[in-house]
């Protein structure tokens, strides 16, 4: 135990003899003659008066007044333990509300073991400290900022929801950590995650940086992929289960053709590895499920689901001047009906519902052709970026984190020789990066899906690489959803989005657990020639169904799957590498880093001693209304005997 003003314990040392001092004072008398004092033998003693002083007598009341001294003495001097947690007064808490702390280790997850933890971090504030809640991984959010409010805190902390997509990216909110804590001195930093989490690259964070562990288990097995395509006579369907521990493991696998067990497959697979399954199924079935028999650690991804694909291919407009790359690229993923136009056409008639999407290779029209668009190589600007000049020998180096756009993408091996140097807008994320400028950015603006390719094809070696039809299909199930070779499938927390024609006029959206939600209460939003519903967080099968008044126009599903390696692999980091200006990287939070104070507790004691002193100050003029209270009650009883 130490003392925070250790100064304060002169007080005793002040006060102390000033109380003693008071009872070793003699009373003065006001003189009075009176006849004789032999019924006042108690008060002879007050003879002695005459002197200043007395000796000093056992008084209970001295001892509780020195008591309450000490004790009050005690709290000014704000006494404290040392523990683990932080000491900063401008406190930024982090809090991964990814998949992977959905996981049941903790039970009943790690993210409610993850709120206790902030809950005794935002009791260690000292007075007058404050403090930010930041949610990471997945989508970023901050539900309070810089408040010394305990419990709007507690609050902030409490609403935090497990968020399935997005990724256990802390770039964001660490970035914006730094940013907070650069603008206020003593600062500290403390991350709460399982710590499979992506840090930021060159960043270093001007304040302490503390890492708070959360999850004991590391074993857990996971649905890793699921697709069902179409063939001559029936449907193909291909899963993959993984498993992501430590230690090889035993697993059944049950599959569920709508609704209704199929077949059991038992699966050992040694740790680290993979076991795929293809299985010919009926043309008639529509929902596969492929569901893990058992438990484990994380039960969100034991769970995965495949819808039929559509059998109305999509229409994808090319306009290009001739790549015979892209033309076999695209002619070999199903879904899709690929049109050609010649370069030099400006005008395109055709509306959203008719071509969804539309490639220019090579090509940027003066009036760009409606619905979602693929610029390749685009040679001036647009009103969704511009176009700078160009970049010679640029180095290809994909975004950090998870981008379901390069997934099964290995860009390692690709060269680019020239690209154009590009300056999305907002709307762009940067999927493939390079030290020039970006090479592929994807994003949506005002309900139209755009994606911008810098590079001609023509110009790198992408097109002879596997990377290309993995890239390309996973470009296509972007921009026209429900249409690619893996037809419905989204990641979680991706809007879903189809176009609709113009005589639609209600589309409802009905969700894995049986809710449904319409256009006409706002909650699916029709724009632009594009039904988008954007609350698909929730694991499982979504159906969209369109209305032309009263009539049934057409129903689409879609499967919603973690497939998340980074979630699945839930063995907990015991340390964060972040750099800090102080020079440390360790993010590990040592016992005597926090000061867990319990001031208020003595004081609250001392309030109790203060209680006790006054009761026995007054015991007298207690014991007289205590005896007035007898009598009357006395009274009161004496006229009912009589």
């Amino acid at each position: 135990m130490s003392l925070i003003t250790p100064l304060a314990l002169l007080a005793a040392a002040i006060v102390g003899p000033a109380i003693v001092a008071m009872y070793l004072l003699k009373l003065r008398r006001e003189e009075r003659t009176v006849s004789s004092t032999f019924l006042w033998q108690r008060m002879v003693r007050d003879v002695e008066a005459n002197a200043p002083w007395q000796k000093l007598r056992r008084n209970l009341l001295l001892l509780l007044q020195l008591l309450l001294m000490l004790l009050l003495v005690f709290a000014l001097a704000r006494p404290y333990l040392a523990a683990q947690g932080i000491s900063g007064r401008n406190l930024i808490l982090i809090i991964d509300h990814s998949a992977s702390m959905g996981a049941t280790d903790e039970p009943p997850t790690r993210l409610h073991a993850a709120r206790e933890r902030a809950y005794q971090l935002i009791d260690q504030l000292p007075d007058g400290g404050r403090a930010t809640v930041i949610a990471a991984g997945g989508r970023m959010e901050v539900p309070a900022a810089a408040t010394s409010d305990r419990r709007e805190l507690r609050r902030a902390v409490e609403q935090i929801q497990l968020s399935n997509g997005g990724g256990s990216d802390l770039s964001q909110a660490l970035t914006l950590a730094a940013a907070l804590a650069a603008r206020e001195e003593d600062s500290e930093v403390a991350i709460i995650s399982d710590g499979n989490v992506i840090l930021p690259d060159n960043l270093r964070v001007p304040a302490r940086v503390s890492y708070f562990p959360i999850g004991r288990d590391t074993e857990n097995m996971a649905v890793s992929a699921i697709g069902l395509q179409p063939g001559t006579n029936g449907q193909t369907l291909f899963v993959q289960v993984a498993n992501y521990g430590q230690a090889g493991a035993t697993r059944r696998l049950d599959l569920y053709l709508d609704g209704a067990i199929f077949n059991a497959y038992n699966l050992t697979i040694e740790a680290g590895r993979e076991q795929s399954l293809i299985i010919e199924l009926p043309p008639q079935v529509e929902v596969v499920e492929a569901r893990l028999n058992g438990a484990d650690a994380m039960p969100a991804d034991d769970r995965a689901f495949a819808v039929s694909p559509a059998t109305e291919a999509a229409t994808v407009r090319l306009v290009t001047a001739g790549n015979r790359f892209l033309e076999t690229g695209l002619s070999l993923l199903p879904g899709l009906k690929v049109v050609s136009v010649p370069a030099a056409t400006t005008t395109f008639t055709e509306t959203v519902a008719q071509v969804p999407v539309t490639i220019l290779d090579g090509v940027t029209p003066p009036e760009l052709p409606p619905g979602n668009l693929l610029f390749i190589n685009p040679l001036r600007s647009t009103a969704y970026f511009s176009v700078t000049g160009t970049i010679e020998f640029p180095q290809v180096r994909p975004a950090s984190g998870e981008d379901p756009i390069l997934r099964n993408v290995s860009l390692s091996e690709v060269s680019v020789l020239k690209a154009a140097r590009i300056v999305p807008g907002n709307w762009g994320r940067v999927v493939v990066n390079s030290d020039g400028g970006p090479l592929l950015v994807v994003g949506e603006r005002e309900g139209r899906r755009l994606a911008v390719l810098s590079f001609d094809l023509h110009e790198s070696d992408l097109p002879l690489q596997i990377a290309f039809p993995l890239l390309l299909s996973n470009l296509m199930n972007f921009l026209a959803p429900g249409s690619g070779a893996e037809a419905a499938q989204l990641a979680p927390g991706q809007p879903l989005s189809r176009q609709v024609d113009a005589a639609i006029t209600e589309v409802r959206v009905t969700r894995p657990d049986g809710r449904t939600v319409s256009s006409r209460s706002g909650e699916v939003q029709i724009q632009a020639g594009q039904a988008i519903y954007a609350d698909t967080d929730a694991l499982g099968v979504y159906t969209i169904e369109e209305f032309a008044g009263a009539t049934l126009v057409g129903r689409h599903r879609y499967a919603v799957n973690l497939f998340a390696p980074g979630e699945s692999r839930i063995a907990t980091q015991r340390d964060l590498t972040i750099p800090q200006t102080s020079g440390a990287s360790s993010t590990v939070s040592r016992e005597r880093d926090s000061r867990q104070e319990f001031w208020r507790l003595v004081a609250l004691i001392a309030l109790i001693v203060l209680v006790v002193e006054w009761l026995v100050y007054q015991r007298n003029g207690l014991a007289y209304l205590r005896e007035r209270w007898r009598q009357r009650t006395g009274d009161r009883q004496s006229p009912l005997r009589s």
